[in-house]
C-alpha cells in the first residue's frame, strides 16, 4: 500500500519535475510484484499430496524438483510425470521457506532433487548388485616433497634408536 501511495505522490511530482516519473514507475512495479506475491495461493503439504491452490499433486506424480538460486521468497521448477513443469513460488521469511523446501525434498521419494536421485541425495546404501564396483584401495595422495619425506623419515629413526630428539639432558629438567 505504501508503493502505491509513493507512486501517486512522485506521479503528482512528475507534473511538474518529469525525472519523478521514474520513481512512480519503481514504486508502481515494487507495489505490483508485492501484490502478485501476497496473493499466491496456499501450499498444504499432506502425507499423500501436496496441494497449491486448488490443484492436488500427488507426491508420486513428481519427478523432478529443481532449485532456482533464489531461497527467501523460495522459486522451485517442479516436473510432473507428464513431462508438464510448475513454477512453484513461495513468499516466506527464510525458516519457513527451508521447511517447505526440506518437506518438499523428503515426500518426493520418486523425484530427482537437483539432478540427484532421491535415495542418493539422502545417503541411503545403494542395495548390491547396483553398478558401482567397491574400491579396493584408496589412491595415497602426497602431502610432503620427497626431501620433506626423506627428512620425517630421518627424524623417525633417530627418535627410535635415542628414544628422545631434545638435546637436553633428562636430568636438566627435574
Amino acid at each position: 500500500m505504501s508503493s502505491f501511495a509513493l507512486a501517486g505522490l512522485c506521479g503528482w511530482l512528475g507534473t511538474e519535475l518529469h525525472v519523478a516519473y521514474v520513481p512512480a514507475g519503481l514504486f508502481l512495479l515494487t507495489a505490483g510484484l508485492l501484490f502478485s506475491m501476497a496473493f499466491r495461493p496456499a501450499i498444504e503439504i499432506h502425507e499423500g499430496y501436496v496441494a497449491i491452490g486448488g490443484r492436488i499433486i500427488p507426491w508420486m506424480d513428481i519427478r523432478r524438483l529443481d532449485r532456482t538460486g533464489w531461497i527467501s521468497p523460495l522459486i522451485m521448477r517442479i516436473t510432473l510425470f507428464d513431462d508438464s513443469r510448475l513454477l512453484l513460488t513461495y513468499p516466506g521469511d527464510l525458516d519457513s521457506c527451508n521447511s517447505l523446501l526440506r518437506h518438499l525434498r523428503q515426500r518426493s521419494r520418486d523425484a530427482l532433487i537437483d539432478g540427484i536421485p532421491y535415495r542418493q541425495y539422502w545417503g541411503e546404501v545403494l542395495a548390491p548388485g547396483t553398478e558401482r564396483k567397491p574400491q579396493t584401495s584408496l589412491p595415497r595422495y602426497r602431502i610432503l616433497r620427497p626431501e620433506d619425506e626423506a627428512e620425517v623419515e630421518r627424524l623417525y629413526q633417530r627418535l627410535k634408536a635415542v628414544g628422545n630428539l631434545d638435546q637436553k639432558n633428562s636430568t636438566d629438567e627435574k
